[in-house]
């Protein structure tokens, strides 16, 4: 299995894999459009935003978002918010994510970052468990403020 930097050639893989899922299938589209291709552009276009991607045998598996934040607080260490982790649902449970969170996890530290953060659904058991095998605290209740309708 490959980690890396996606390009725009995944990004149909990349849709689908958001729009493959329970609560994606709400919010995403399972074809790329103008919104999709905008979005790429600008995360590809921005040295703090990586998309990433799992490659197995040529294919993409698993994906994740990652943004480099500087910040003042904390003596101004610099941290990663990880965000929409997806891995293809007849993978899951093969340690596909473990490696892909491992991985983006050493790359943060090599970046510098002392903390990565990530928020995850509260109807998303299954994830809560998984990240909190992997180190993670749920030490802070998170908010959203949605924008849009």
């Amino acid at each position: 299995m490959i980690f890396r930097p996606a390009v725009r050639a995944d990004l149909p893989a990349i849709v689908a894999l958001l729009a493959d899922d329970v609560l994606g299938r709400d919010r995403d589209r399972a074809v790329v459009d103008d919104a999709y291709e905008r979005a790429f552009a600008a995360i590809d276009a921005d040295p703090r935003n990586e998309e990433i991607v799992a490659e197995d045998g040529g294919e993409i598996v698993a994906c994740l978002q990652v943004t480099y934040i500087p910040g003042l607080g904390r003596h101004g260490m610099q941290r990663a918010l990880v965000e929409s982790v997806r891995v293809r649902p007849d993978l899951r449970g093969r340690g596909v994510g473990a490696a892909l969170m491992t991985w983006v996890v050493d790359r943060a530290r090599a970046r510098g970052c002392g903390l990565v953060q990530l928020t995850t659904d509260k109807a998303r058991a299954d994830a809560h468990r998984f990240y909190e095998r992997l180190g993670f605290v749920a030490s802070h209740e998170g908010m959203k403020l949605h924008l849009t309708s």
